[in-house]
């Protein structure tokens, strides 16, 4: 089950109708962006995207742009409703939903920032992060969920080493310290994390690798404060009205 997304899709649903829009001959494409293409030429070359790690797939609906990042890119062609009648039971078709969605919000001016920033933009908006972190909480502790570079070296400049926790799922960032914070194993020390800071940041990434629905249900237990990022929530946080930070997307 996956009652994020279950609930997107209802909500989707309806204004579908409402614009009459799920039985026009409407094309929704998705295809795989470049690096180039997704981020340009940034200073800093440790994104996942310049390492391979993630893409972007983009969907086209009346020629605006939703994007989502996954692990695992398919391209789809088909009418809005064939994308609200996928199955979520895989990444591919996760991503797919969620570029959609994102690509029909963005056309009815629903939702904003729904494509990624590029060049040195990535690196403006993790500072406008770790500040807006700062500035709307006080909160003393940071738990990053998906670790983001310069995301997270700006939270360790803000915080404090001490004060910022991380997890990942790439087995390469296990255990290994980046800006003097030790990045724990995402499947199986998130809870630990949740339990831990005063407030989490969380990768909008985790509604497509299937994790997202977890760590909410966490956040909600322990009553942590949940803010994600990226612009692949951009649609899913205007629909379920979830806070969301992606201060440079376009």
């Amino acid at each position: 089950m996956n009652p994020v997304l279950e609930e997107a899709r209802e909500k989707l649903a309806e204004i579908a109708a409402a614009h009459s829009l799920g039985e026009e001959a409407i094309r929704v494409t998705v295809g795989t962006l470049t690096s180039q293409q997704a981020i340009g030429e940034p200073r800093r070359r440790d994104y996942p995207l310049l390492e391979g790690r993630e893409v972007l797939v983009e969907a086209q609906f009346r020629g605006c742009a939703g994007q989502a990042f996954t692990d695992r890119p398919n391209d789809f062609s088909g009418s809005l409703n064939a994308v609200l009648g996928l199955d979520f039971t895989t990444n591919e078709n996760r991503a797919v939903f969620i570029a959609s969605l994102n690509a029909v919000m963005a056309h009815l001016g629903l939702a904003m920032g729904t494509r990624h920033c590029r060049n040195e933009e990535p690196e403006e908006c993790a500072a406008e992060i770790a500040r807006y972190m700062k500035n709307s909480s006080g909160a003393a502790s940071i738990g990053l969920i998906g670790l983001q570079p310069a995301i997270l070296e700006n939270l360790v400049e803000t915080f404090g080493a001490a004060n910022v926790r991380c997890t990942d799922l790439n087995t390469d960032n296990i255990g290994s310290q980046k800006y003097g914070a030790e990045i724990w194993d995402g499947r199986t020390q998130t809870d630990e994390l949740i339990a831990w800071g005063d407030r989490l940041l969380v990768t909008s990434s985790a509604l497509v690798n299937n994790t997202f629905d977890a760590i909410r249900e966490g956040a909600a237990a322990g009553g942590k404060r949940l803010v994600i990022f990226g612009v692949t929530g951009a649609g899913v946080a205007e629909l379920l009205e979830m806070e969301r930070v992606c201060f440079r997307a376009h």
